[in-house]
Parts: structure tokens; C-alpha cells; sequence
């Protein structure tokens, strides 16, 4: 251990506490909060390793502004800091390093699946916020042609209600965080507010190699609603007593959807991006049940 103090800053979507939401959202949110604050996993281990973490309370409150106030916290203290981030997005070099730690995801993938099946797969399904996890299976699998790369973001409440997370479907070439890349952005090229039931794919950006391979045509890029993602998650922990993440379920639920024209081609290969226990409170609350304590 190298005994660092490390403050952490996230957006008030990814964790879920409804007693908060009455906060004055004009202020940051510092942690732990009273007793009837309710803190998702993840955050109950930050601060059980001695992290601070702070729920940004600023803007829409979601992954843009936990990240404009990470930066914000790091230039101006940046002899003593370091800025450490978790998605593809923010200027160089910050998308070429997280792909190149993601990447073991994808040489881990392409040894085994040789090693099980003797073939590569014919498909590679990911979801997409910030993309990292995605570019990180897809990076070992960009010089195979036959070998198809699909992201999947989040088509929200749906493509034309415009609350969706569906930069790379639907968004236009910008700038966000010091990368040029699809953004959603109205006519006067402001960055329009993102919605997905999933926190990490919350974001109106995406990585710039996911805009730079969509644009030659090597990864293709869908969208599925928060409902077909809520149904994969349901339905992946009931058959196979996995529960993803809320954002490997959007991936999960696009396999459902056209698993059956793959049948004759091979297998495939679906990026779990991580657990669902972060997320089963969230759910319970959506589906009209009271969050787990």
C-alpha cells in the first residue's frame, strides 16, 4: 500500500440514495451520509478502504459532471494529484491508457475462446457509455475481419422520446472533456443531457476510437431501451444465476434479440462488464419494490 489519501467522485445517478435526492443539489454531497442514506455497494467499499467520495451534485449529476469536477479538482492541484479514470473519455493520453489496461479483457478472451473452441468467434457484443470495457475486448479482435465487433448503448426510454444515452447512433462529431468524438448536442452544439437506467452508461460522449471505428466501418453500434435491458437482467441471473451489471445487461439483451441468426456461424462472445450486486437495490426500486438495506 502505498498509504495515498484518494478522493473519489461520482455522480449522484450511481449511487442510489432516494432520501438524498431531497439535498440541496447546489452542494456537493460528501460521505458517509446520515443513517437514512442509503449507500450502494460499491461506494460502502470505497469508504471501507479510506476513501472519501463525493456525489456531485452539480448540472444533470451524472457521469459528465463527475467527471468535469474530477478534472476540475486535478488542474488545479496537480502537483499533488493524480487524475485517474475509469472510461475511454478526457483528452490524450487518458483513452489510450485505460484501452491499453482494458485490453486484457480482450487477450484473456481470444486465448481462452481458441482454447475451448479452436476458432475465433464470429461476433463480439459489448456495451458502450464511455466504451472502455468494450474497447478493451475489442482491441485484440480489430485485425481479425471476420470477426464482427458490436457495441451496444443505451437507448433509454427510447430513440425518440430523446432520453437515451445513444451518442454514437445518434449524436454528432464535438468536444467533451478534451476529445473530439460523438456527442449528443442540440442545434446550438450544447451537450444535451443523457438518461440510461444504467449509471455507466449514463454519458452524452463516447471514447474516440469507438466514433473512429464506427467511421471506417470495423464496429457496428446499437441501442436497447432500460426495459430490454431490466428483462436480460432478469433473465440471465434466472438461467445461468449470473446477475450483470445494469450495463452488461444492454449487451446481454441485444444477444437475445439475434442470437438466432448466429446459430450456423459460431460461437459468440458477450463482454460481462461487471457484477449486478451494485445494482439489485436500484432495480428492486424501479420494479416498485423497497430497496435492499
Amino acid at each position: 500500500s502505498l498509504c495515498l489519501v484518494c478522493a473519489v467522485i461520482v455522480s449522484l445517478t450511481s449511487v442510489q440514495l432516494r432520501p438524498l435526492q431531497k439535498a440541496n443539489k447546489a452542494k456537493d454531497l460528501l460521505y458517509p451520509p446520515d443513517k437514512e442514506g442509503l449507500l450502494l455497494l460499491e461506494e460502502a467499499e470505497l469508504l471501507l478502504l479510506g476513501a472519501e467520495v463525493r456525489a456531485v451534485g452539480s448540472g444533470t449529476r451524472t457521469l459528465k459532471d463527475a467527471t468535469n469536477e474530477a478534472i476540475r479538482d486535478w488542474v488545479t492541484s496537480v502537483e499533488t494529484t493524480h487524475y485517474i479514470i475509469g472510461s475511454v473519455v478526457g483528452p490524450d493520453p487518458f483513452p489510450r491508457m485505460v484501452r491499453d489496461f482494458q485490453a486484457v479483457i480482450g487477450r484473456e478472451t481470444r486465448e481462452q475462446i481458441l482454447e475451448i473452441t479452436g476458432r475465433l468467434p464470429s461476433a463480439v457484443f459489448a456495451c458502450v457509455g464511455g466504451g472502455s470495457n468494450a474497447i478493451g475486448i475489442f482491441d485484440s479482435f480489430l485485425s481479425d475481419k471476420e470477426v464482427r465487433l458490436i457495441g451496444v448503448e443505451a437507448a433509454g426510454t427510447g430513440i425518440e422520446t430523446g432520453q437515451h444515452a445513444a451518442s454514437l447512433a445518434v449524436g454528432k462529431p464535438g468536444v467533451l472533456h478534451g476529445s473530439f468524438s460523438y456527442l449528443l448536442q442540440d442545434e446550438d452544439g450544447q451537450v444535451s443531457p443523457a438518461h440510461s437506467v444504467a449509471a455507466g452508461l449514463d454519458y452524452p460522449g463516447v471514447g474516440p476510437e469507438h466514433s473512429y471505428l464506427k467511421d471506417i466501418g470495423r464496429a457496428e453500434y446499437t441501442a436497447v431501451t432500460d426495459q430490454d435491458a431490466l428483462d436480460a437482467f432478469h433473465r440471465l441471473a434466472e438461467l445461468e444465476g449470473i446477475i450483470p451489471a445494469l450495463e452488461s445487461a444492454h449487451a446481454i439483451a441485444y444477444v437475445l434479440k439475434v442470437a438466432a441468426k448466429y446459430r450456423n456461424d459460431g460461437p459468440v462472445v458477450v463482454c460481462l462488464s461487471g457484477r449486478g450486486d451494485k445494482d439489485v437495490s436500484h432495480v428492486a426500486q424501479i420494479e416498485g419494490n423497497e430497496p435492499l438495506v
